[in-house]
């Protein structure tokens, strides 16, 4: 009985048995599940703050990449870019097909199969990690969300984040998670797109718009097969298998993504023998803050869109915005060869001046000691050298003089540098040698500006000398004085005696004294018209005016005019003491052109976001600040450094510039000749140019070399003869507009020269000549 009973139940406990191991396993697979989902959910919710923020709704349905902002010339030329990242988006129609499949092959085969996740690769991966092969399991779409949202950044972490090996794991499964939300918000294509978009290739290029024009020089949709091979190449380790850095590692991984094209049926078997025989090609240019043209400009530019960004709530750096200038691209590129061609020819002749000896002097033209070892104590260098080696002047001065290898700056040739050794101290001796220049063209009318060019090299000479510099301009304040009398009654015919003058005025409580004296010393002791006394840039007649109308309603009027900078109210503020800027300059004569209305200078017209819309748009801001008569009477003024005898801009006449043309003009130079500038006016366009040395004490010793009229004016006349020749720009020559109003002063007053009686030696010559002597 007993052993029937056991075989009756033994069924049932098998049956029992079997049930419980199945409720088991249901059971712990539910509760694997549930951990599995509040795990997720933890995660995607940051639950305590255990697990650092996932990218938000908005973030994934607006992704964000650093993008540079760009920069357009008023022809539509992009002269620049400003970026920590150098990226620039396209759009998937800008791709070349062979580009999209190369990828595809390489990186995710299953690509347009898979929600974001690729279960396949993840179980060769796992495999691959028991047999010690490592092996990548990332699909296209999770390399994008570990790209656009950083999810393996401190910022993404929370406490559970710092953990070593949990750390992988959670922002492993924030990647999942976000790659599977972008699968279901964008197209294959869009994710294709944003990939290729965001992805560093070095070399500073992000994106392949960047990585097309930097190892190729080309765009993406003109990319040939072995040329996307390579930059498909690139991802794996962008400096491992750069071409430019590694090309035998390029080459080798080129080949590998061409056969791996060849075994998803991409690419023929034949080709991509053919073209893995190849040579590796590059056109490399890798492209910088310094490349291209107007970087001064680019930089003053900067300057003024950081405050416009911080106070709208944009980042220069990242927000791809597109800035359109006033800036001509071809008046650029005039401008700047004018410089150039120009400045090649000073130079040597300075250096001609100097040979054998340094241009560092003192008012006496005595080289001024220990000048190169004073002035490299100022130097950022020298800071560092002194946080490093404290006071320890041996180790500091064992450094200054010791040679090393480098790059600098030279006119010698085409390159403009050259390679050479040299100690810091004999590099810093070797570039004060250096004359500098500025310039600067404005439309006076709408006050775009045209063309700016602040140095002779941005690579090796930073400061701007448009803007950022300031410099006594001499003679070119001149126009100040003689607009403030102009104004308040004065006459272009009025006359005043070119003699020796002296000025009695308190400063500060103080009795002074001050006696100019004329550029060549000489006084004719006879009237002078005002226009002549301008013109011919007589010292003694613009002081003497200065004394009748007063310095004060002098600085009054300059600054009415556009001078913002600190100006001394004293008598010689018609000489130009006071430093002011070159942009200060062209904005302030350009009132004279545009009937007495002042327009402050501008260089941005638009600003549109990455997509194009439009975010501000800028006008001109014009006052009127003189009568029309006056302005047109300071025209007629201008014209006399042309047209009056003595006139200090005459050397102009040597330009092609003069086909029924008028030019307005004025000079300057500094005491010691340490600056030289010359203002230019014609009927369309207001120009300024500076050129001296980087210290006051490096320049010229005589007026013959070191005036303005031999530094700056042959830069205005090489740029203009520019300007007229290149007739798409549309700048004719011509005379200035007649004025639309009653002119009720006496303008028209030219000086005419008596004639100095010949002597009787000269009479008989020509009397020989004529054969009248006979008669005589």
């Amino acid at each position: 009985m007993p052993k029937e009973q056991e075989k009756v139940q033994e069924p049932k406990t098998t049956s029992s048995i079997a049930k419980k191991v199945i409720g088991f396993a249901w059971k712990t697979f539910f509760l694997g599940l549930t951990v599995v989902v509040l795990y997720l959910l933890s995660v995607e919710h940051n639950i305590l703050y255990l697990f650092g923020a996932s990218p938000s709704l908005d973030r994934l349905e607006n992704p964000r990449s650093d993008q540079a902002s760009e920069l357009y010339t008023s022809d539509g030329q992009l002269i620049g870019k400003y970026f920590r990242e150098n990226r620039s988006p396209v759009t998937y129609k800008k791709l070349s097909p062979q580009l999209v499949q190369a990828l595809v092959a390489t990186e995710d085969i299953r690509f347009y199969e898979h929600a974001g996740i690729d279960p396949q690769a993840i179980m060769s991966a796992v495999y691959g990690s028991f047999r010690g092969e490592a092996r990548g399991a990332s699909t296209i779409t999770q390399q994008l969300a570990k790209n656009l949202y950083k999810t393996r950044t401190d910022d993404s972490k929370g406490v559970l984040g710092h953990i070593p090996g949990l750390n992988i794991v959670i922002s492993k499964t924030k990647e999942w998670l976000t790659a599977i939300k972008l699968e279901q918000r964008y197209t294959k294509e869009e994710i294709l797109t944003m990939y290729l978009n965001t992805v560093d290739f070095g070399s500073n290029s992000f994106g392949i718009k960047v990585a097309s024009q930097t190892f190729f020089n080309t765009s993406p949709d003109s990319l040939k097969v072995e040329q996307a091979a390579v930059l498909v190449g690139l991802l794996k380790a962008p400096t491992y298998y750069s071409p430019r850095f590694n090309p035998e590692n390029a080459t080798r991984r080129r080949n590998v993504v061409l056969g791996q094209m060849v075994k998803y049926g991409y690419l023929p078997e034949a080709e991509a023998d053919s073209l893995s025989q190849l040579p590796l090609v590059l056109d490399y240019s890798v492209e910088n803050h310094y490349d291209g043209p107007a970087t001064y400009f680019r930089g003053a530019v900067a300057d003024y869109l950081q405050e416009w960004c911080k106070e709208n709530g944009y980042d220069l750096y990242r927000d791809g915005l597109k800035v359109y200038t006033t800036i001509d691209s071809r008046m650029q590129a005039h401008a700047e060869a004018a410089m150039e061609e120009h400045m090649r020819r000073l130079q040597r002749r300075f250096d001609n001046h100097w040979e054998g000896k340094n241009p560092w002097v003192d008012e006496n033209n005595k080289e001024i000691p220990g000048f190169i070892e004073e002035t490299i104590k100022r130097t950022a260098y020298y800071r560092r050298l002194k946080k490093k080696y404290g006071d320890d002047t041996a180790a500091i001065n064992k450094e200054l003089n010791r040679p090393r290898k480098m790059k600098v700056f030279t006119w010698e040739n085409d390159s403009l540098e050259k390679t050479v050794t040299m100690s810091p101290l004999d590099s810093l001796a070797y570039y004060k040698h250096f004359l500098h220049g500025g310039m600067m063209t404005m439309d006076p009318f709408t006050g775009h500006i045209k063309a700016w060019v602040g140095g002779i090299n941005f690579k090796y000479f930073k400061y701007d000398h448009v803007k950022q510099a300031r410099r006594q301009p001499g003679s070119t304040f001149k126009p100040f004085v003689y607009v403030a009398a102009i104004d308040n009654g004065y006459s272009p015919c009025d006359k005043i005696v070119d003699q020796r003058i002296t000025i009695n005025y308190v400063e500060k409580g103080k009795k002074k004294s001050w006696s100019p004296t004329n550029a060549d010393w000489e006084y004719t002791g006879a009237p002078m018209t005002l226009r002549r006394g301008m013109g011919k840039s007589v010292n003694s007649v613009t002081a003497k005016l200065t004394e009748q109308i007063g310095w004060e309603t002098v600085v009054k009027y300059a600054h009415k005019l556009g001078i913002e900078s600190p100006l001394e109210s004293v008598p010689s503020i018609g000489l130009g003491p006071s430093d002011v800027s070159i942009f200060e300059m062209v904005g302030a004569y350009s009132t004279f052109p545009n009937q007495g209305f002042h327009t402050e200078p501008m260089f941005i017209t638009r600003i549109e976001d990455q997509n194009g819309n439009l975010l501000y748009q800028f006008t001109p801001k014009q006052k009127k600040v003189l009568s029309e008569e006056t302005a047109f009477l300071m025209m007629h003024m201008l014209k006399g450094g042309m047209e009056e005898p003595g006139g200090t801009s005459q050397a102009l006449w040597e330009y092609d510039l003069w086909k029924g043309n008028e030019i307005g003009g004025k000079t300057g130079t500094t005491s010691n000749h340490s600056d030289g500038w010359f203002m230019g006016v014609t009927k369309d366009l207001v120009t300024g140019v500076w050129v001296g040395g980087e210290d006051r004490s490096i320049h010229f010793r005589t007026s013959q070399l070191g005036e303005g009229s031999k530094t700056a004016l042959p830069v205005f006349g090489l740029y203009m003869e520019r300007i007229y020749e290149d007739k798409e720009l549309g700048y004719t020559m011509g005379r200035f507009p007649k004025p639309t109003v009653k002119i009720s002063k006496k303008y028209n007053c030219t000086t005419v020269l008596p004639k100095p009686m010949p002597d009787s030696t000269q009479i008989d010559s020509v009397l020989e000549l004529l054969n009248f002597g006979d008669i005589l």
